[in-house]
Formats: C-alpha cells, sequence, structure tokens
C-alpha cells in the first residue's frame, strides 16, 4: 500500500556557507562591519574557523543580497548606502508590510494580535535602551511579516531590515522618542486586532515616511559666536 508523505516537510539542513554568511549578515547589521568596510577572506576565515571555500559562498550570497559589493582586483566592500538607497529600502519595506498586513486581515487575526502585543511588549521592556529597542522595533515588524504565513514576503522583510539597520548605523543620529515610537507600533497591533486595513495602512505608510525623514535629516551645525542667526 503507498503512503502518503505529502503531509512531511523537510528536514533543514543549513550549510556552513549559510551559517556564515548569518554571522557576516549580523555583523554588517551590528555595525561591526560599516558601509565600505573591506572584508578580508583570511582574516574573516580564521576568525570564524572555517575554510575559504565556505567563507567565498557565503560572501557571494551576500553579494547577491546587496549587502556587499565586489570591486575587481579589490575585493569584498561592506556596500555604501547614499539617500536614494534610504529611500529605496522603505519604499520596499512599505510595500512588502502592506502586502503582510492585507494578508493577515483574512487570516487568523486573533493569533496574529497575540503575536504583535507580545512584541510589542517586548518593546516596552527595553524603552530606555536605545539599541536594544532597535532590536525589539525590528523584532515587531518581522512578526507583522512572519504573521501573514507567506515565506516569501518572510524573507524579503528578513533582508529588508538588515539594510535597515545598515541605514541607522549610517546615516542617522536622530531615534524618535520611546514613547512614539511604541505608540505607533501599538496603533499597528490594534489595526490589526479591528481588522481595520486602511488603518494599519496608513499608519504603517506614516511610520515608514517619518524613519525617511529622520535618518535623513541634516546635522544641524551650531553658529561660531557672534556669527547671524539662520532662518529655520
Amino acid at each position: 500500500m503507498a503512503v502518503d508523505l505529502s503531509d512531511l516537510e523537510p528536514v533543514e539542513r543549513r550549510s556552513t556557507a549559510a551559517i556564515v554568511a548569518d554571522r557576516i549578515r549580523e555583523a554588517i547589521m551590528r555595525g561591526v562591519f560599516p558601509p565600505g568596510t573591506q572584508l578580508g577572506e583570511v582574516e574573516l576565515a580564521a576568525r570564524l574557523g572555517v575554510s575559504r571555500g565556505p567563507l567565498r559562498e557565503a560572501m557571494q550570497r551576500l553579494v547577491a543580497e546587496g549587502l556587499l559589493r565586489s570591486e575587481r582586483h579589490r575585493g569584498l566592500f561592506v556596500r555604501d548606502l547614499d539617500a536614494a538607497d534610504v529611500r529605496d529600502v522603505y519604499i520596499a519595506r512599505s510595500a512588502v508590510e502592506r502586502a503582510a498586513g492585507l494578508l493577515l486581515m483574512s487570516g487568523d487575526r486573533t493569533a496574529a494580535t497575540e503575536r504583535l502585543t507580545a512584541a510589542l511588549e517586548a518593546m516596552e521592556e527595553v524603552a530606555d535602551d536605545p539599541v536594544a529597542l532597535a532590536d525589539a522595533d525590528h523584532a515587531f515588524h518581522a512578526e507583522l511579516v512572519a504573521a501573514s504565513g507567506s515565506p516569501r514576503l518572510r524573507r524579503m522583510a528578513d533582508a529588508l531590515l538588515v539594510e535597515t539597520r545598515m541605514c541607522l548605523a549610517a546615516l542617522q543620529d536622530t531615534a524618535p522618542p520611546a514613547d512614539a515610537l511604541i505608540t505607533e507600533h501599538r496603533e499597528l497591533r490594534d489595526a490589526v486586532r479591528d481588522g481595520d486595513a486602511a488603518r494599519l495602512t496608513v499608519v504603517l505608510e506614516a511610520h515608514m515616511a517619518d524613519a525617511v525623514e529622520r535618518i535623513l535629516a541634516p546635522v544641524v551645525v551650531p553658529p561660531a559666536p557672534g556669527s547671524p542667526a539662520v532662518p529655520a
């Protein structure tokens, strides 16, 4: 008698290259390797305790993801981000997270609300720690997309969140107040809970637009003593 194996999922066996790519991706996200940093194979292989074969494969994955750039005869560098990159990252995030939110509206909103509430509480617990709050912020958005049940949206969101952290590390020095940030995320959770797709879209787009404005805000240099004031 034939056995139906359709409900069995394959066991995931992660390659060394995949694990190495995760480590380097995390280091880029954390600013350990700032934009423009050249990554040396010998040093990285020794640090990570791997051979250069898996390391090269991992780095090529990151080139394909857009986190590294290759320069002929020079090597691999962490990609620099300019204002156009920042805007593009957040446009893409808006599209992905809006699509995920619309899927949530037609799915199990109760389960999604529970996941987002837990993520929101995690943000509240670390409100006094800017680094931990940034981590919790991104975990909230990752949960929003993951709760949609779309593996493709989740893969896209994961890559975009890494680029988001690169944007923050490279180009911004003004984070929003913690209470305002948490309020915005509470509104997103409430929109999912209430099944209000229009509200979710409005809050999400405003949240992304505010992030871009803050990241690209020009640095204000105080005038020298005796200099005339510059109008705002």
